[in-house]
């Protein structure tokens, strides 16, 4: 059973319908890899599957059990956490706080303070620091401990090397090589990098106009196949496997 299934999802800004049609799944342990050009819908998918951006129509299964009229803290505490583009940390709250606060929301499981600041070392010089404070990789490194305090099974992040440094990325991409590796947290990443995506998926999926343009392994993928979906120059959406 696929940990989530979007079916026919729908989502819309008003009159602009942002995400159309949009159907894939997610198996347990698979790190799906989403790109696509702004204004592709990229974010509202993934605010529709968190559950803070209501869908039209289309239905969101989680784990066999349909969610789509859940509210956001319901989905965390079934095991949907997303890391949002923009951090959103309390800039006035350590990171200790910031990260407590989330662990206190979320469910019982393996992570917490301990094993956050072990999976993720950078932070333990930090702990007492106010997250306004922090720089922009510092800050995406907490923003992804506060989404494993929630002991998430589905992580979602989006766009989380948007304005950081090349060794800021480099050292979150490591972070995120370990969590992959463990295969106990399923992800769905966001990246505008094209090698960086096809590097580090299983599975990647390109959007255009809220719709799916290609879909495929990473492995079989070409960037020149995919730069082609991104901007619309493929003749039809597909599947390469």
């Amino acid at each position: 059973m696929s940990l989530l299934s979007v079916e026919n999802l729908v989502a819309r800004h008003g009159l602009l319908t942002a995400v159309q049609s949009f159907s894939f799944a997610v198996e347990p342990g698979e790190v799906v890899a989403i790109v696509g050009a702004n204004g592709a819908g990229k974010t509202t998918l993934f605010r529709a599957i968190a559950g803070v951006h209501a869908a039209a129509s289309g239905v969101i299964r989680f784990a066999g059990v349909d969610v789509t009229a859940l509210p956001p803290h319901k989905r965390v505490a079934a095991g949907i956490a997303m890391v949002p583009e923009g951090r959103r940390l309390f800039p006035d709250m350590t990171v200790s706080e910031n990260l407590r606060i989330a662990g206190e929301n979320g469910r019982r499981g393996d992570w917490s303070l301990a094993t956050v600041l072990d999976a993720l070392p950078q932070l333990r010089p930090l702990v007492g620091v106010p997250a306004g404070q922090l720089s922009g990789g510092q800050r995406q490194a907490v923003a992804i401990g506060r989404a494993l305090m929630s002991n998430p099974s589905l992580l979602l992040l989006d766009e989380v090397s948007l304005g950081l440094s090349p060794i800021a990325v480099e050292s979150l991409y490591e972070t995120l090589a370990v969590l992959k590796a463990s295969g106990e947290t399923t992800m769905i990443v966001v990246e505008q990098d094209l090698d960086r995506a096809l590097g580090f998926a299983d599975r990647v999926i390109c959007m255009l106009e809220g719709k799916t343009a290609l879909e495929g392994s990473a492995a079989a993928l070409t960037r020149p196949q995919i730069a082609a979906a991104y901007f619309g120059l493929g003749a039809e959406a597909g599947k390469v496997h």
